[in-house]
């Protein structure tokens, strides 16, 4: 069954029940809306501070988002881009394209406009849907998208390149298009992270998707009494396919357009969330606001509150012992995935196996993983290879890439670029990525591993480890330290604290900055080797210390 299925189901069994709120934090004291009332104007994208609508009038939105693109002549197969923020016309939007039998193409908001050309253009997307914080981008690339035929804009005071969704959306039928659509119909086009370099487009069917909910939901057990806050972007597969359990289960969920601590907690409390998925960053920025008195857990109802899981990047140890310190009744989670495996939950930790925090867990459920050499041989239990999994919800492929293709894919196995071990126990612990392994002297340094126990040091806000060119050495690790604010640390300090390594594992350079990481918490690697990656001249002929910056 396609995955709209499930919301028709939900339409039809709690029709007007609230699935789903958006709160703008920055709208604080404004009027709110209620979609149940039907009585949506473009205004209300802009100035409302919480609006909420109900499983019918989302399933009628996206059936009037169908009509529209039908109307348009857009037929089964073409592509449709969402450029918009996370808000309450972003699923509907998504879903009524799915309805029309077309696939969805969502674009990471933080594009220029040269990569939303690009992406545009590598995707042979038809329409775009965007909102008013990229006008400005999409109208210096408007006039080279030769394969446009539209774009409908999402907010009030519609450029003039553009139509206006709102009133057009209005004029079209609630009514299901009835676009027949089959489990092996291609659904969407998301895009890699590009932490490794320019984003690939990754090609998923109607299987994939309903494969994710269903991942999620057996993994987290969602009920309709549950309640899950979604603060990360719903064009990358983590959010959206989180999101899944809620649908799949017919429970409510809440857009949480602004993240801070205070944020987070009164939003749990106001609005009852049971499932609350983070991002590494923002669950240390609320223990650390919870340490310094910024916020009082005694001033939120936070009872019901029942699973803390976070995702899409390595997770440190003492993260989630300094977590269970202040939620000690919380269950806990970690998933692991790619958009090439319909995002997270191909692995899992599982909320039985706390015991084991520091894994990224077992396959999950209805995948297979397997750890391999060079040559595609597993491993011994124990040594590190790469990770490779296989199951329904594997990409079809990478879209107009062969090449890429036929690498990540063999026999049914995604070979993710991912290294790994798997202990005695069945878990599996991510080592590094591929690509990011640093050999020094011939010796493998796999920078999570220098990260993690960094991070353990309690002046460390967040660091990444990088490979430096050396005359001698051929490459060395230098760790990019980001403090807590109102900290002070020296180098010579760290250098201190990392004596607890062994010597070839320690940093040779150290460097205070910001650790930049892209919308989904993964650290981007790659501004930081463009940063700090070259080395002078003199440096690589003398052998000197590398001047950082």
């Amino acid at each position: 069954m396609p995955i709209t299925e499930f919301l028709e189901n939900n339409a039809k069994l709690y029709g007007f029940e609230t699935c789903m709120v958006e709160i703008n934090p920055e709208l604080e004291g404004r009027k709110n809306n209620n979609w149940a009332e039907f009585n949506l104007v473009e205004a209300d994208i802009d100035t409302a501070y919480r609006r909420e609508m109900s499983w019918a009038d989302f399933d009628r939105r996206a059936n009037q988002f169908a009509n529209l693109l039908l109307a348009n002549g857009i037929q089964k197969g073409e592509k449709v881009a969402i450029l918009l923020m996370n808000c309450l016309e972003w699923l509907p939007i998504y879903f009524g394209t799915l309805k029309a039998g077309a696939l969805a193409v969502p674009l990471n908001y933080r594009y220029t406009a040269d990569e939303i050309k690009y992406c545009l253009d590598l995707s042979d997307a038809s329409l775009l849907v965007f909102g008013r914080e990229f006008i400005d981008r999409v109208a210096a690339v408007k006039d080279q998208l030769p394969k446009i035929k539209k774009m409908y804009y999402v907010g009030s005071n519609t450029p003039d390149f553009a139509q206006s969704y709102y009133q057009f959306v209005s004029y079209c039928s609630g009514r299901n298009p009835g676009i027949k659509i089959s489990d092996s119909d291609d659904a969407a086009i998301y895009f890699s992270s590009g932490t490794t370099g320019f984003p690939k487009a990754i090609l998923h069917n109607h299987e994939s998707l309903v494969h994710a909910a269903r991942v999620e939901q057996a993994h987290h057990h969602q009920t309709r009494e549950d309640c899950f806050l979604c603060m990360p972007p719903l064009y990358h597969t983590g959010a959206k396919m989180h999101w899944f359990g809620s649908l799949i289960s017919g429970s409510r969920a809440v857009l949480l357009r602004g993240i801070s601590p205070e944020w987070i907690l009164r939003t749990v409390s106001n609005e009852h969330v049971t499932i609350v998925w983070l991002l590494v960053p923002w669950a240390q920025d609320l223990l650390d606001a919870i340490d310094r008195g910024d916020v009082k857990l005694s001033d939120y109802e936070l009872s019901q509150w029942r699973l803390m899981h976070i995702g899409a990047q390595p997770v440190p140890p003492s993260l989630i012992r300094r977590w269970k310190v202040y939620f000690p009744d919380h269950e806990y989670d970690t998933n692991y995935g790619l958009s090439e495996s319909i995002g997270p939950g191909c692995i899992h930790l599982g909320v039985e196996n706390i015991h084991k925090v520091g894994a990224i867990g077992v396959p999950g459920f209805g995948w297979k993983a397997k750890i391999v050499d060079e040559n595609h041989n597993e491993v011994k239990q124990g040594e590190v290879g790469e990770l490779a999994v296989s199951g329904p919800g594997v990409m079809t492929c990478y879209y107009h890439d062969e090449a890429a293709t036929a690498a990540a894919l063999q026999d049914g196995w995604l070979f993710t670029g991912d290294m790994a071990r798997q202990d005695e126990d069945g878990f599996y612990y991510l080592v590094d990525r591929k690509k990011d392994v640093i050999i020094t002297g011939g010796e493998n340094l796999y920078p999570v591993q220098i990260e993690d126990f960094l991070r353990s040091n309690d002046k460390i806000k967040d660091v990444a480890v990088i490979g430096r060119p050396h005359k001698r050495l051929g490459e060395i690790a230098a760790a990019i330290i980001e403090l807590k604010p109102g900290v002070t640390a020296t180098e010579e300090e760290i250098n201190e604290f990392c004596k607890a390594l062994p010597r070839y594992k320690r940093p040779r350079e150290i460097i205070f900055d910001v650790v930049p990481r892209n919308p989904t918490g993964k650290i981007e690697k790659p501004k930081l080797r463009e940063k700090y990656g070259s080395t002078s001249l003199v440096a690589l002929q003398t052998g000197d210390k590398p001047i950082a910056g």
